[in-house]
């Protein structure tokens, strides 16, 4: 029995369902029970547990970490107990898939949509890849496509450099920026990354492609990766105007109050360029933005980015309102709560500028009930306005 520790992240949940699909009997454990994520899991036969510890047994043959997880985690500390092997997540993934031909997938912006994408194109030809992307995809109830051909194709990790657990056939690099680390070292991993891969590697990094192309760029890498494999250029056109596209990526999800709803994953200074741009030509009235910083130690290193990013795209009648930050590892709250809250409102916040900051919300509300009343605050008051 695998156990996965956060087995609720994006990351974790899709080496739970390759698990799964493998043949592998999977448990796992997470602060958060009932998200969908979990609920489809648990719809696969997969047991979740609170992160008590309570989910480690003497009948638990692994246990699965990421990075995230803190040595005081009431899992791993049981598992050091009972002696229960532990290992990390990009070692459990490689070792997964070490008996196929891997095509991996790098980069800061992109790598779950150009995975996604070619996976799919790489279906659609015949291939029959095995896929694990980052994120779920539309129409394969989850972020896995098992396939029972030779190739592989996986989204790896550069935030905690374990992609180097991975020893792949090709890989594909779509770009590089300052994210978890400087532009420089992240150039400096993804260079060692790629420089004993033995296929064929599809590096972009030297590429400059407007904003608004980030769409386009993300089916060129896929279709130049698919065509050095052997796929015929015209079946790998034909693929891509069939791609269902990834969740949360641009993801059109209704209607509220006759303006369009999007939901999109974008939480550094590119993603975040690119996705406003798009809304903005989409909809040129105005925006409204309910935006969730993505861990504390992030929101301090990009901090002067992200707002220059807000400051460039939004004008006066677009709306940003700011929820509490995703805190990844607990030691975050103590550490940066309150402070970095308050500067990035003000530097967030100029002439004109619509702003509001929900990160002090009280102790007992619930995110859903925060995003709620972010949502009616931000959605414009005439109705039927489908500008927005």
């Amino acid at each position: 029995m695998d156990h996965l520790i956060g087995i609720g992240g994006v990351g974790m949940s899709a080496l739970a369902q390759a698990l799964v699909c493998a043949g592998r009997a999977v448990s796992g454990a997470d602060r958060t029970l009932g998200t969908p994520a979990l609920r489809r899991l648990e719809g696969q036969g997969v047991r979740v547990f609170p992160a008590d510890g309570s989910g480690v047994t003497a009948a638990t043959t692994r246990v699965v970490v990421s990075t995230a997880i803190e040595e005081t985690n009431p899992g791993l500390v049981r598992a050091r107990e009972l002696g229960v092997p532990v290992v990390h997540r990009a070692v459990a993934l490689a070792e997964l898939l070490s008996g196929r031909k891997l095509v991996a997938v790098c980069g800061t912006c992109g790598k779950s949509s150009v995975t996604a994408m070619l996976g799919h194109v790489l279906a659609a030809c015949g291939f029959d890849p095995a896929v694990v992307d980052g994120a779920a995809v539309v129409g394969w109830n989850g972020a896995v496509r098992w396939g029972k051909g030779e190739w592989a194709v996986a989204e790896v990790d550069e935030s905690d450099k374990s992609l180097t657990a991975f020893k792949p056939y090709a890989a594909i690099v779509t770009n590089a920026s300052a994210d978890h680390y400087s532009e420089a070292e992240m150039n400096a991993v993804f260079d060692a990354f790629v420089k004993d891969v033995p296929g064929p590697v599809v590096d972009a990094r030297g590429e400059r492609y407007d904003a608004a192309d980030f769409d386009a760029q993300n089916r060129s890498l896929a279709k130049r990766m698919a065509v050095a494999l052997g796929a015929d250029p015209a079946a790998v056109d034909a693929a891509l105007e069939t791609f269902p596209g990834v969740e949360r990526r641009l993801q059109r999800v209704g209607e509220c109050a006759g303006a369009a709803v999007y939901d999109d994953y974008a939480h550094n200074p590119e993603k975040l360029r690119a996705l406003l741009g798009a809304l903005k030509r989409r909809h040129p009235k105005g925006v409204a933005i309910a935006w969730r910083p993505h861990g504390y130690g992030p929101l301090r290193k990009m901090m002067a980015a992200l707002a220059a990013v807000f400051r460039e795209a939004l004008g006066p009648g677009d709306r940003l309102a700011l929820l509490p930050v995703v805190v990844a590892v607990s030691y975050e709250i103590t550490r940066f709560v309150g402070r970095h809250n308050n500067w990035f409102t003000r530097i967030l916040t100029w002439p004109g500028m619509w702003l509001q900051n929900f990160t002090t919300n009280e102790p007992d509300d619930s995110m859903l009930e925060v995003a709620i009343r972010a949502l009616e605050l931000v959605m414009p008051e005439e109705k039927g306005k489908d500008e927005w």
